[in-house]
């Protein structure tokens, strides 16, 4: 089986940020750290080359494969800035409609400004997000649980 490439590297977040990120990036990496601190209460760490984590979770398939990943996190993807959360209850579906100009991929939200986004709608989802993973999952460092519901992206 292969070995997760998003794993905890102990790497410098600042550093990535400043390699990384255009001035408004960095300015709203700084805003999304806060943010997903307080959503978590955990620090931001490297996950891989690119991810900032906030806490983490421990997760195994049905096909038996297992690991490790963030509760959420975010990433500077060129242009873009990724939020990585799950919106699969309603709730969050609903709350996706009023957040503002983003695409959504599978666990992926991307988006370009943090200024054109409703930060009360972004908090919410973010919380919501960590709400359900460790629901399911249980706490950091917890049990796993088996489960196909969340699909965790490793890059």
């Amino acid at each position: 089986m292969a070995e997760n490439k998003t794993k905890f590297t102990g790497a410098s977040v600042e550093d990535y940020i400043a390699a990384r990120g255009s001035d408004e990036q960095r300015a709203d990496c700084r805003k999304l750290i806060a943010l997903l601190e307080k959503a978590t209460r955990q620090s931001p760490k490297m996950w891989g080359p690119s991810i900032v984590g906030f806490g983490s979770y421990r997760y195994t398939y049905e096909s038996g494969h297992s690991g490790e990943a963030p509760l959420t996190g975010f990433a500077i993807r060129g242009r873009e800035l990724v939020i990585y959360l799950v919106p699969e209850q309603d709730e969050q579906k609903c709350l996706l409609s009023k957040l503002g100009p983003h695409r959504m991929g599978k666990s992926c939200l991307y988006f370009k400004r943090l200024a054109n986004l409703d930060r009360s709608v972004l908090e919410k989802l973010v919380v919501c997000s960590v709400a359900d993973v460790r629901r399911r999952y249980g706490q950091q460092g917890g049990a796993s649980r088996r489960s196909t519901h969340l699909r965790t992206t490793h890059v």
